[in-house]
């Protein structure tokens, strides 16, 4: 086993902090770190908080560590911030909201930039969860960058995805944006001590009740989001052969303060509520299967990204420039650089991507 594993298993601070950054970095053996590690997790509940900018995800997320500490849970943190298009780095604003638990030696933050990403993770969010999850976390909870109307990526990385929302951040048509809607297990109406936090919470209950309704009458939903897999799950957990299905989960909402912890009790109770059906029903067993199916599907679509660019090296940057000067057209390039990638030899490694018929604008 690498030796930085075997610390990050005896739960060493300093360990997993350098482990997280080769991680983050793509640096070094990570990949033989990560593979030392991922037999030892898959024991931590992971917790998705995302949302719109400024609606309290950072606040919130610091009176959940209060929260789950109070139960004796050890409690990781993954919060991705975005990056400077100029620099490359990030204002770690997370960190200052979360100060009052540096001290504490079983809570655990990990600031994340961007780099780029979309979806409102870094491409590492996933890895470095699985570092905290074999540190001993109970609970890793990881922050999105304030987007709130894609949120795809913490769909597929969370077991249970809180979605944050607070009155007065836009109109009613908010409500009924169907990234923001779908992909909530949970919904936390913060700041709901400011006008218009009624209006929220019933048009987020007009919505799910909407949405419910949609889902049962269009069938099978080869969508991505927390109710497509909902969807699947039921479905599969019903099919011929297996246990009947106890009913899609229907997304609680929770009004909060954060800022003066009303209503994070009563929002934990919720969570804890999707936690318990995902991890004891059929369905949501169903749903967890499905959840790692489309995990499987960005790992492989990254790893063979990562290959197809390492080994077609200058060819692909031929074809770059045969697009460029209009010689070939990009559908084309990009076919024949999957078919030298393959090995059929329509385009060897490093040669250019010479124009076909026709393909001269």
């Amino acid at each position: 086993m690498h030796p930085l594993a075997e610390k990050v298993l005896a739960r060493d601070t300093r360990a997993t902090a350098r482990a997280c950054r080769l991680v983050d970095d793509r640096a070094g053996d990570y990949a033989a770190i990560l593979k030392d590690l991922f037999p030892h997790t898959g024991r931590a509940w992971v917790l998705g908080v995302t949302g719109n900018p400024g609606a309290g995800k950072s606040t919130l997320t610091d009176r959940l560590i209060a929260a789950f500490r109070k139960q004796d849970r050890r409690v990781a943190v993954v919060a991705v911030d975005p990056t400077s298009p100029f620099t490359g780095g990030a204002i770690l604003g997370d960190r200052i909201r979360m100060q009052a638990h540096f001290g504490d030696p079983d809570v655990f933050i990990r600031s994340l930039a961007t780099r780029g990403a979309l979806g409102g993770l870094s491409r590492s969010a996933v890895d470095i969860a699985r570092v905290l999850d074999a540190w001993g976390a109970d609970v890793v909870l990881v922050e999105t960058v304030g987007v709130g109307q894609d949120e795809l990526e913490i769909t597929r990385m969370a077991h249970t995805t809180l979605v944050v929302a607070a009155p007065g951040m836009g109109d009613e048509v908010q409500a009924i944006k169907a990234g923001i809607l779908e992909c909530a297990d949970v919904f936390a109406v913060n700041k709901a001590d400011r006008d218009g936090a009624d209006a929220a919470v019933r048009d987020l209950e007009l919505m799910i009740a909407l949405g419910g309704e949609v889902a049962r009458a269009s069938g099978r939903s080869r969508g991505h989001s927390a109710a497509a897999l909902h969807a699947r799950a039921a479905e599969a957990a019903s099919a011929p052969g297996g246990a009947p299905a106890e009913g899609p989960w229907e997304p609680a909402i929770a009004r909060t303060v954060a800022t003066r912890n009303e209503g994070v009790a009563a929002l934990v109770d919720r969570l804890e509520a999707h936690r318990a059906w995902l991890f004891g029903t059929e369905a949501g067993a169903a749903r967890r299967e499905e959840r790692l199916r489309e995990a499987m599907h960005v790992q492989l679509r990254d790893a063979l990204t990562d290959a197809a660019v390492a080994a077609l090296g200058p060819a692909l940057d031929a074809a770059v420039r045969a697009v460029a000067l209009r010689e070939v057209d990009p559908y084309t390039a990009s076919e024949r650089l999957v078919e030298a990638f393959r090995g059929a030899g329509a385009v060897l490694p490093g040669a250019a991507v010479a124009p076909g018929p026709g393909d001269a604008a």
